[in-house]
């Protein structure tokens, strides 16, 4: 595949690092630029060049700029996402190489796929969404917008998890099971049965230590 225009990057922090190696490993991009508000006194990360702050990305959206948002913050990776889409961006969905997705599985504008990471058949993730490194997606799972499966996180097939959910680094759902939106799956949880919608639960099993009003 030959390399297109370039990749702009909202988001200048560590995950930001993450995803512009990862879009750099695909070989999809000519060139990877930065956006951040601490421009200017952020001018640069590694060899890649922030160019502006959020006020500048939106000018180039206006002009069809190819972006993704790098940001860890859920609910903000969403909005800005689709805000930069309403005035104009083109979304990037990136993959790392390493990463192994599924013919019949569906990704959303804006999603990404870390190192390591496996979408299986017939699975579907949403838009703005984070399949960190080594996170797997078994068949049929349903991934809402703006969700986050952090590291080596494990979903046995037909997991559903809602818009804007955060499940922890090495927690894993068993089959079937539905995790609310909104909610957070802590860190090597056991997820065995549903998970309300804004709700927290840890432990193995997982147990609701948490719901916000």
């Amino acid at each position: 595949m030959s390399a297109s225009s370039e990749l702009c990057i909202l988001g200048a922090g560590g995950h930001g690092v993450v995803v512009a190696d990862a879009a750099q490993a695909s070989g999809r991009w000519s060139a990877i630029a930065f956006f951040d508000d601490r421009w200017p006194d952020i001018a640069a990360v590694g060899d890649w060049p922030v160019r502006g702050t959020l006020a500048v990305l939106r000018e180039r959206a206006a002009r069809g700029a190819t972006v993704v948002v790098a940001i860890g913050d859920n609910a903000r990776r969403l909005m800005l996402g689709r805000e930069l889409a309403a005035a104009g961006a083109r979304l990037a969905t990136v993959i790392h190489p390493f990463s192994a997705v599924s013919a019949s599985a569906v990704l959303g504008p804006g999603t990404v796929l870390l190192a390591g990471a496996v979408v299986n058949p017939r699975a579907r993730i949403g838009e703005a969404a984070i399949v960190n490194t080594r996170a797997s997606v078994d068949h049929d799972c349903v991934i809402g917008d703006g969700v986050h499966l952090c590291p080596g996180t494990t979903l046995a097939g037909n997991v559903t998890v809602g818009e804007r959910a955060w499940v922890g680094i090495g927690s894993s759902v068993i089959q079937g099971v539905t995790v609310g939106a909104a909610s957070t799956v802590g860190a090597g949880a056991a997820v065995i049965r549903d998970v309300r919608e804004a709700t927290t639960v840890a432990g193995c099993p997982a147990k609701e230590i948490q719901r916000d009003s």
